[in-house]
């Protein structure tokens, strides 16, 4: 592609950096530039809730890469500066400074933004979002003085953040609606997993919980009130009931849009010009045979490899199946695959539940397998990878069976 050629990423988050990566060295040797809106260098999001809220990771661990490499590597920094509209037409991406950016191919990596609950109180001081470093330093104070923290909504972000809090000494309260933590994405048969091992290091939850108001005095968090009146104390409340995908400027550019952009295997959007990585990407998964869209850090470090080619006219479908992972307390877990809620019909276990040392298995009606879970079992996501791609029926016996290796439980 000719070296008079401009690009454009926005996104200043792991997606806009390994994009920019990808392309040089890919051998596009164009103008290259990156919009973010924080001032910090990209940065992966995941320790936010692990290591760096722990304290055993620090802002130079988070960054993709340091200054350096974007000078030696010719890419544009505009950081600080939020990108807030684009101009399909005129091909041009504008910032909150009132500059343009002009594009040939423009890369759309903007993330999601942590969702707010329309609630009394939410607007007092200790009430508390995670999804940028200064969200995860406001959490570090309060677990620094070991305050009380009430954590609203039993997902990834919130049984995280309450075993690192519980992990130093504060009072944990979890609020969660559902029967069972993390059951949207675990369903019932392992979300009592979770459940277990935080009641076990101390953390207390209401669930089935409808909150009602956060309470304060003075404009300072108090605590937390449910419909049923059940009043929890906290000095903290940290909301962590999912995220948004970022689409306003993707809707500016007239994208087709629906649960996110709508994409082709390869990332390309409905423009031409215009590809898109990371969470705002509902893909036409060539796989998994659907459309996904998947707010998980393996997206956002894998997909730009394929957006790049994309941009530089090269047909790379993004393959890669959903993969995620967790630490809490003593345990450690790896999940790949996709199976929604109502997707599967059983849950295959290998190993006791109760030792928190198993492998599960999601499968439809005709016992394939589609997603696993490895649960302080390591060394055996290819394994699983290679059984959900196969998309071969198995036996269910040999498949429970810790002695038989994975590799020969398909059926003949």
């Amino acid at each position: 592609m000719s070296s008079d050629t401009k690009f454009v990423i926005v996104g200043g988050g792991l997606a806009g950096a390994k994009a920019a990566e990808a392309l040089r060295d890919a051998g596009y040797d164009g103008q290259l530039a990156l919009v973010g809106d924080e001032e910090h260098l990209p940065y992966e999001r995941p320790p936010l809730s692990k290591d760096y809220l722990a304290g055993s990771a620090g802002v130079d661990d988070l960054r993709v890469h340091d200054e350096q490499w974007y000078a030696d590597n010719s890419v544009d920094l505009r950081l600080g500066k939020a990108a807030t509209g684009v101009d399909a037409a005129a091909k041009t991406v504008e910032l909150v400074d009132g500059s343009r950016l002009e594009y040939d191919k423009l890369l759309l990596a903007t993330g999601s933004s942590a969702r707010q609950l329309p609630l009394p109180g939410a607007s007092a001081h200790g009430v508390l979002t995670l999804r940028r470093i200064e969200d995860s330093d406001k959490i570090k104070e309060v677990l620094e003085r070991q305050g009380s923290l009430a954590v609203i909504g039993g997902g990834w972000i919130g049984m995280e953040v309450a075993a690192n809090a519980r992990s130093k000494g504060c009072d944990v309260t979890v609020l969660e609606a559902a029967d069972l933590p993390l059951s949207a994405v675990l369903g019932p048969e392992l979300g009592r997993v979770f459940l277990d091992l935080h009641r076990d290091h101390g953390v207390e939850f209401q669930l089935g919980a409808k909150v009602a108001e956060i309470t304060a005095n003075d404009s300072v968090v108090t605590g937390v009130r449910l419909h049923d009146g059940t009043w929890v104390e906290a000095s903290a409340v940290l909301v962590g009931v999912g995220a948004t995908p970022n689409l306003d400027l993707a809707e500016s550019a007239g994208l087709d849009l629906d649960n996110g952009v709508l994409v082709d295997e390869a990332l390309q959007s409905s423009n031409p010009d215009i590809v898109v990585a990371g969470d705002i990407a509902n893909q036409d998964h060539p796989v998994l045979g659907s459309r996904i869209r998947v707010e998980h850090w393996a997206n956002a470090l894998n997909q730009p490899a394929a957006a790049a080619a994309t941009m530089l006219g090269k047909h790379s479908p993004y393959t890669e199946l959903p993969y995620f992972f967790t630490d809490q307390f003593d345990l450690g877990m790896e999940y790949v695959g996709h199976a929604a809620p109502g997707s599967y019909a059983r849950v295959v276990t290998r190993g006791p539940l109760e030792t928190r040392e198993f492998i599960a298995f999601w499968l439809d009606d005709s016992d394939r397998v589609l997603a696993g879970m490895n649960v302080n079992v390591w060394d055996v996501i290819d394994d699983i990878k290679a059984l959900i791609l196969s998309k071969t029926p198995v036996d269910v016996d040999k498949l429970a069976d810790r002695d038989t290796p994975l590799a020969d439980v398909r059926r003949p």
